[in-house]
């Protein structure tokens, strides 16, 4: 059973950073967008195919990113705590037995319990 330290961690690393990343990079699709990636992006985006392979690769995108930033806390190459709302101090490369990474990506794991944004579990046939 994981610490409550280390759900509570889980719980913010999807919602605060994930699902933020996620409506972040949707808005910069929007038309109405004018910010440099929107508009670097929009040069980029020829017809709807290519709109919907750009909503589609963000969320892989984002993924991959947070499941090596937790691949370097599970490794001890990047060492990290947490302070959770309890105060408590969680060591994330000791207290999260080097599985953060496969929390993550999981089938049951955290995008699953926590997101509330899209994510495909290329996994879920694997049991």
């Amino acid at each position: 059973m994981l610490k409550p330290e280390i759900e509570e961690f889980a719980k913010l690393l999807v919602r605060e950073v994930r699902d933020r990343s996620i409506l972040s990079c949707d808005s910069q699709l929007k038309p109405e967008s004018n910010s440099p990636t929107a508009k670097r992006w929009r040069e980029n985006l020829t017809d709807a195919s290519s709109a919907a392979l750009a909503r589609s690769m963000i969320p892989d995108c984002i993924d991959h990113a947070v499941f090596y930033l937790l691949h370097a806390i599970d490794s001890g190459a990047l060492h990290l705590s947490f302070v959770a709302s309890n105060g408590k101090v969680a060591d994330l490369t000791k207290d999260g037995m080097a599985e953060l990474g496969g929390w993550y990506m999981g089938s049951d794991g955290w995008r699953s319990q926590y997101s509330q944004q899209r994510f495909v579990d290329d996994f879920k046939d694997l049991k």
